[in-house]
């Protein structure tokens, strides 16, 4: 299956709906990639197409450490989904791995992320709590993160902060 993965564009927003409403049990994330879009918090967000059809999307929106005012180039990676049908097909992986590929040509330090550590492994996340990063929402093993520039996290970790919208996130 050739999968093509390019940058969201106006035209997608429906279907980028639809993908999220699929891949999820509920419509928060896709309440949530549309409340991201329309504040203009979407630092990177990406499609995936088979044979000329959406199937995927990913994005990336800032994040911050709290009490670390100088370090603001960083991202979260969410949310990522996939038609039903087509998970388990390397999508999801190829749109990991776009979405990284962008970030490396820009001035981002770290991208985290909540999630299943033995997938966003594959991609060099590791285990945030390791390097003393916390997140709002308590999650442990799954709070991960991957250092786009060596040496970018402070040294004594710190709370990060998701923007104001996964706040609203209800389901």
């Amino acid at each position: 299956m050739h999968v093509t993965v390019r940058s969201e564009r106006p035209t997608d927003i429906v279907m980028v709906r639809e993908v999220h409403r699929a891949a999820f049990p509920s419509q928060a994330e896709a309440r949530l990639v549309d409340r991201l879009r329309g504040n203009g918090k979407a630092v990177v967000s990406l499609v995936g197409e088979v044979d000329g059809r959406l199937v995927g999307h990913i994005l990336f929106s800032p994040v911050s450490v709290e009490g670390y005012r100088e370090i603001t180039k960083g991202l979260g990676l969410a949310p990522v989904s996939v038609l039903p049908e087509l998970q388990r097909h390397g999508i999801g992986s190829r749109l990991v791995q776009e979405g990284l590929a962008v970030l490396l040509r820009t001035d981002y330090q770290f991208v985290v992320v909540l999630g299943e550590p033995s997938f966003y492994g594959r991609f060099g996340f590791r285990d945030a709590g390791v390097l003393g990063l916390r997140n709002e929402y308590g999650a442990e093993d799954a709070f991960m993160v991957l250092e786009l520039r060596p040496g970018s996290l402070p040294k004594n970790g710190g709370l990060v902060k998701y923007s104001a919208e996964f706040a609203e996130l209800t389901v």
